[in-house]
């Protein structure tokens, strides 16, 4: 009987606080708009009931604790279980005429007081209730289609229709709609701080949508380059030395010149591999470090950031082989600056001045070409397309003297271009860059390196000191 009776007065107290809220679940407003702040009043109204409930709920603890009442009655567990039911019941009515449309202030402000409401009845040891508040399920759905909407959005704007051309690069000689796109997504993803400090494993939902938008950026700057993009697709690197042999037998004479939108183009890559891709994970991992470990659930994190890490250093590195696939078709493409040629050719009586005259068409077209690199990158992607470029000229003269061990009539030869070589790019790269040259940037690749102890026997074991050259 006593049961009852705190049971039938918690209702009715519920039932007083409830009315002010009445109006907005009665179904009356269907059909009618609702200006933003008719809404914000309604959810404002909503946290300020969670809040009364709350009290209500205080009270009868502090009335518990007197020790008044029979020990078989635990009223804050009795009153408790009714005022959350009813509570439940009203976030859920209300929740539903009036949907929350995004992580927008007031509508984070009802989730916090949800949230803070059950989180209170479980530091007041109060026992949990079939039916009674459980904030992440009332808001689990609608943070669903939050993100659903927020990645729909963002991948509506990468459309080939929506992305503007732009000739003008930012200050970081990169695209501006990347820019733009990075920061959309960084800015989005601010709005999900008060869910995610609540409930930390929607950082996985919000890392999946995120790299779909980030896919769909760099097919979206492809298409935008595509006219550019598809003079390297032939000499894109997955039979590379095979290919460009195959190719420079067949093409025509006209001579590759790297275009200045390119250089936009792997400028941008660059910046979204270096750094805009890594803000947005930045947030991201923070957010995840507050995830609970469950099993292998917290591991599953960073797969999709680090799948687009992967997808963004092989396209980069991919495009980059490629342009420089393109130049040595260039000096394969003639004779007189085929370097295999000039090295097949060469008597082991002529001297280094002979090489020189020889190679004096090969060297000179790097030269334009290492120049042409200048003109369109940036100082990091510069120096990675010439030691690219450098390392290919390099590798023509070590697979030249691995087919000829035996052999040592053309050992000469090929020491005085490997010196050529060698002297032409740091010679060159020292003079474009001046004192932002590195050592490193100047130390001969790796491939020189290898022919070098091809010549050089008794100093086989000597150390390589430059392995570095696209990242």
């Amino acid at each position: 009987m006593l049961r009852n009776y705190f049971q039938r007065g918690a209702k009715k107290r519920c039932r007083k606080y409830m009315v002010e809220t009445d109006e907005f679940v009665s179904g009356n407003s269907e059909g009618v708009l609702i200006d933003p702040i008719t809404i914000s009043t309604a959810y404002l109204k909503i946290k300020q009931l969670c809040k009364h409930i709350g009290d209500e709920i205080q009270a009868d603890i502090k009335i518990h604790n007197q020790h008044i009442l029979p020990s078989s009655i635990d009223l804050s567990n009795i009153t408790a279980a009714v005022y959350s039911t009813e509570l439940c019941n009203r976030l859920r009515g209300f929740l539903s005429a009036w949907p929350p449309s995004g992580p927008l202030p007031y509508i984070n402000e009802l989730l916090v007081a949800t949230a803070d409401f059950e989180r209170s009845l479980e530091s007041w040891n109060i026992s949990p209730v079939q039916g009674g508040v459980d904030s992440r399920n009332l808001f689990h759905n609608y943070i669903m289609l939050w993100v659903q909407d927020m990645q729909l959005t963002l991948l509506d704007l990468c459309k080939a229709e929506k992305v503007p051309w732009s000739g003008v690069s930012t200050n970081h000689s990169s695209s501006p709609f990347a820019e733009e796109m990075y920061e959309k997504i960084r800015d989005s993803l601010v709005q999900y701080e008060v869910v995610i400090n609540r409930w930390p494993q929607y950082s996985l939902i919000l890392e999946n949508a995120v790299a779909d938008v980030e896919r769909a950026i760099l097919k979206a700057l492809e298409k935008q380059y595509n006219d550019i993009l598809t003079p390297l697709k032939d000499t894109i690197p997955k039979r590379l030395n095979m290919h460009v042999q195959k190719l420079t037998r067949r093409q025509s004479m006209a001579t590759y010149s790297v275009p200045n939108q390119l250089g936009m183009f792997l400028n941008t890559i660059k910046r979204i591999l270096d750094v805009l891709h890594i803000r947005v994970e930045g947030i991201l991992k923070s957010w995840a470090s507050y995830m609970p470990v469950v099993g292998d659930k917290k591991s599953l994190f960073g797969e999709q950031m680090n799948g687009i890490t992967v997808l963004l250093r092989t396209k980069y590195k991919n495009y980059l082989q490629a342009t420089v696939g393109k130049l040595i078709c260039n000096m394969q493409g003639n004779r007189n600056t085929r370097l295999k040629r000039i090295l097949e050719e060469t008597r082991e009586e002529e001297g280094e001045h002979e090489v020189r005259e020889r190679m004096q068409m090969l060297s000179s077209q790097l030269t334009d070409s290492i120049w042409n690199l200048h003109e369109v990158f940036t100082g990091p992607i510069f120096v990675a397309m010439c030691r690219g470029l450098w390392d290919r000229m390099g590798q023509i003269v070590l697979k030249f003297l691995e087919g000829r061990k035996e052999n040592r009539v053309w050992y000469n030869g090929s020491y005085y271009a490997l010196g050529i070589l060698d002297d032409t790019f740091a010679s060159q790269m020292q003079r474009l860059l001046g004192n932002a040259v590195q050592e490193k940037d100047i130390d001969p690749p790796r491939s020189v390196v290898e022919a070098r102890s091809i010549l050089c026997r008794d100093s086989a074991n000597a150390t390589d000191t430059a392995t570095y050259l696209y990242l």
